[in-house]
């Protein structure tokens, strides 16, 4: 392993001093290290340097600094690609510059394992050197790679055209730097080459605009803003926020993720911005639909998802991203999106303390939308069909164009959870109910109460299936007060009460069982010749029964069958 050493003594001493040493930016040299230049502008002039810090955070300057590494560790794979890439351009004898561009430089700064190798090239296009690289491996004796080509799509919001190629069981994106113009009512740019300055002044964030140069094994901050953004946690742009923002209005979002993701801080410019009529203005009619699901999909997936619907709550851009449907007669109470931000953030805090382990990735995700828009669950409009349509499916599939079941299994979450209300007071109690009653029938009224809460859990759990979990969770969130959505704010949600109902309910389900008796042997029980209605009647009864003894086995089953058999034949 190699490392990247950046000088940090020329910033400090010239910033103590007030003099700033004119020059090229200042170079550690080391034997066994990699040199790294760091050129940060300070009145148009350049010195070099970063800062070891301690902990992590956020704040402005004078605040809780970021711990910066004074060193980039390559790993022993990364040097053998990059050392390869070498050779292209030394055995061709090209005058290209290979940059590692972007969020792989931000996170070995941070100490941070990136996997996303984005290489930027000064003077030709991603596929070229693909092509140069595939000359020099025949060239060598190594087997030819495949190159995929992703072609600029509009459609897609994509800008540039971009090539990969598979180095060492890594996948490398390349492409050519930029230097873009935006059309008026589009966030696709034309795209002209540009330089490493103009490429880097044109990217979304300050902290996202480092390069790591291949070729002189040096970081480079050519907005000169770079590395102090990440040292103070602070997120903001390279050019003045607003011209940024309606150059391209999906940076906001970017904005606001990789705010969430760090802890960082938005720079008071950047929030005044994001919150400009004009820049929700261009969300709303300038990104396509489909780019922003994918940035709120990103935000609920990552490490913080509450801090960063807060931050669309904050700027005004909650309704703007969860956008209602158009010519509806629908009525938003004032504050919604702060209930629905409140409800995230008990979600939140329920899982942090029964283990994030307890869901799946996906799982979790989609409680974490079910829990958001929980306030809106009971909410209608019509179509141009007339067709009823829940709110939260049109949130879904209109305003962020997720996946069709990903709203259909947040509604049928929403559907079940009065029954799971239900559900959990009958749990909770010693007594039987009539819910208990009403769904389980005649058969089994003289079963011990124990046994109904495991048959009427079980048959709740089989109508949301793989999800209920996810519908216990949120159950717990409005348990009992199911209809009383403006209350939740005023008062503390008790994290601990909530964990101790889901352990409870949870210890009484009995979820993963197969059925003792297969739909052939319950057909020659009942002498039936076909199947149907009927044999899926008896199934059901049988279901009902092993949850009542889940212990039980297939003897047993067979012998309560033949006797509620009997017992029916003679009352017909």
């Amino acid at each position: 392993m190699r490392s990247l050493a950046i000088n940090s003594s020329a910033l400090s001493n010239s910033v103590l001093s007030g003099f700033f040493p004119r020059g090229g930016a200042a170079r550690l040299f080391s034997p066994r290290r990699l040199r790294v230049s760091v050129k940060l502008r300070f009145f148009g002039l350049l010195v070099g340097g970063a800062c070891r810090c301690d902990g992590r955070g956020a704040g402005k300057m004078g605040a809780a600094r970021v711990a910066v590494n004074s060193v980039i560790d390559l790993t022993e794979k990364e040097e053998r690609i990059f050392q390869q890439l070498l050779g292209v351009v030394r055995h061709f004898q090209m005058e290209t510059q290979l940059r590692v561009a972007g969020g792989w430089v931000r996170d070995k700064l941070l100490g941070r394992e990136c996997f996303d190798i984005d290489i930027a090239l000064d003077n030709m296009l991603g596929r070229e050197f693909c092509d140069k690289v595939n000359e020099y491996l025949s060239l060598t004796g190594e087997e030819r790679r495949g190159v995929g080509v992703i072609q600029c799509n509009p459609d897609q919001s994509k800008h540039l055209e971009t090539a990969r190629m598979r180095i060492y069981d890594v996948w490398i994106d390349f492409v050519n730097l930029r230097s873009e113009t935006y059309a008026e009512n589009s966030r696709i740019p034309s795209m002209i080459f540009g330089t490493a300055e103009e490429d880097a002044y044109r990217r979304d964030l300050t902290i996202n605009s480092l390069f790591y140069n291949i070729n002189t094994n040096s970081v480079e901050d050519l907005t000169g803003r770079g590395i102090e953004d990440l040292r103070s946690g602070i997120i903001n742009t390279p050019l003045p926020p607003m011209a940024t923002f309606l150059d391209d209005p999906l940076r906001v979002l970017r904005a606001i993720r990789f705010g969430a993701r760090f802890g960082f801080t938005l720079d008071d410019g950047v929030k005044n911005a994001a919150a400009h009529e004009d820049v929700k203005s261009a969300i709303a009619n300038k990104v396509s639909r489909e780019r922003i699901g994918h940035e709120v999909d990103l935000m609920i997936s990552d490490k913080d998802p509450v801090k960063a619907v807060t931050y669309l709550s904050d700027l005004q851009l909650f309704w703007v991203v969860f956008s209602l449907p158009h010519n509806s007669e629908l009525t938003i109470v004032e504050r919604t999106d702060r209930l629905c931000v409140g409800y995230m953030n008990a979600a939140w805090n329920l899982l942090q303390s029964l283990g994030c382990s307890i869901l799946n990735d996906d799982h979790r995700r989609l409680y974490l939308y079910g829990a958001l828009f929980l306030p809106l669950r009971t909410l209608i409009f019509k179509d141009k069909k007339s067709k009823e349509i829940p709110v939260v499916s049109h949130i879904f599939r209109g305003s962020l164009k997720l996946k069709a079941s990903d709203a259909e299994t947040v509604v049928s979450v929403h559907n079940v959870l009065e029954k799971f209300i239900s559900l959990i007071g009958f749990l909770e109690s010693n007594e039987a109910s009539d819910l208990a009653e009403a769904e389980l029938g005649d058969d089994y009224l003289d079963l011990p109460v124990v046994s109904k809460k495991r048959i009427l859990a079980g048959l709740f759990l089989r109508q949301i299936k793989d999800f209920w979990r996810v519908a216990l969770l949120i159950s717990t969130l409005i348990y009992p007060r199911v209809h009383h959505n403006e209350d939740f704010l005023a008062k503390n949600f008790e994290v601990e009460d909530a964990s101790k109902m889901y352990r409870s309910v949870h210890d009484t389900i009995v979820w993963e069982m197969k059925p003792l008796v297969k739909g052939d042997e319950v057909m020659d029980l009942l002498r039936l010749k076909t199947g149907g209605p009927q044999v899926r009647e008896w199934q059901n009864r049988l279901l009902k029964w092993q949850l009542a003894h889940p212990a039980a086995e297939k003897a047993a089953a067979l012998a309560w069958l033949e006797h509620l058999r009997s017992k029916r034949a003679k009352l017909s």
